[in-house]
């Protein structure tokens, strides 16, 4: 880079990342967006609760018509990753692989959150994705198993919580353990009993899939599901604002105010790296809000010169 100064930088190249892209970009800013190809939307098969697709939409397909929507207001797009996040006086530099550098005076993290997987190969694991075999999310897709007979991965807290939420979709659930044992309390076992949730110890040895099922072999031996959830948990992409002082959660989420903002002044979070509900509507509402917080900042302190920009831009109604 040349030493360019970006009125944002936005890590992240997701739902939120480019949401926020597009209403940055809209409101004359110079902004770019640096993504490393990792986001959890692509995964999506097909999407059946994403409001204005009644048909569904693939996650592929999502991002590229948001990448194309965004191109067309200005957004630039970066492939890499972000090493290093530091503040310098007034802005941000932002160090990538291959030695390159980005300036900004304000940067929004939407580095969303990566799930724990089962143990199988990445081929594997893509195709019983792509296969609704295996799922992650049920908020996302549950409705599609209605009735079904459904294994969960899983144990604790989050094992249970995941195969409670599923039993309104269905009655035939099995909570399997990935290692040896199950790490459930007598609370766990008796709330588990109570819905009429079975349970069987790992460890998991593997899975074989035929044409709409998969298999998954147990120490009790070969059972199979017509779909597979992973409750395993998921690590929060959030290692940047270690670099800045920013306050997270005990589980790394990004803290922020009703704005968006992150007590580093000129930081910003959106999306699944952000405490909330992990949906592509939540992270898409929380960008269109941090992206108007952003306007509205770079424009009060007069990092942005208000000539610059048409006389209509006002603060907005959002900041009261």
């Amino acid at each position: 880079m040349n030493g360019k100064l970006y009125d944002c930088v936005i890590v992240g190249g997701g739902p939120a990342g480019l949401t926020a892209a597009i209403y940055i970009a809209r409101y004359h800013l110079d902004v770019i967006v640096v993504e490393d190809g990792r986001s959890r939307a692509a995964m999506i098969p097909l999407s059946h609760n994403h409001a204005g697709f009644p048909d569904g939409i693939a996650g592929t397909e999502l991002l590229a018509r948001m990448r194309s929507q965004a191109a067309k207001y200005g957004v630039k797009f970066r492939l890499g990753h972000v090493e290093t996040l530091v503040k310098t006086g007034e802005s941000f530099l932002l160090s990538l692989s291959e030695n390159d550098v980005l300036f900004a005076k304000s940067v929004l993290l939407a580095t969303g959150v990566h799930n724990h997987r089962p143990i199988m190969s990445d081929s594997e694991h893509d195709s019983a994705v792509e296969r609704g075999l295996l799922r992650y999310c049920p908020v996302c897709d549950a409705y599609e198993i209605t009735g079904r007979r459904i294994g969960v991965i899983g144990t604790g807290d989050r094992g249970v919580n995941e195969s409670v939420f599923l039993r309104s979709f269905t009655d035939d659930i099995t909570l399997m353990s990935p290692a040896e044992g199950h790490d459930l309390s007598p609370e766990h076992r008796a709330r588990l009993d109570a819905f009429g949730i079975k349970t069987i110890s790992g460890p998991i040895a593997g899975y074989e899939y035929d044409d709409d099922s998969v298999i998954v072999t147990t120490v009790k031996g070969k059972i199979s599901f017509n779909s597979v959830y992973a409750a395993l948990g998921s690590d929060v992409r959030s290692e940047l604002t270690e670099m800045l002082g920013a306050k997270r959660t005990e589980e790394g989420c990004v803290i922020v105010d009703r704005h968006q903002r992150t007590n580093i002044p000129g930081l910003y979070a959106a999306g699944d790296v952000v405490l909330g509900l992990d949906q592509i509507s939540h992270a898409m509402g929380q960008a269109s809000v941090a992206a108007t917080a952003i306007r509205n900042d770079l424009f009060e302190t007069s990092l942005v010169g208000a000539e610059t920009y048409p006389s209509d831009l006002k603060r907005s109604t959002m900041s009261r």
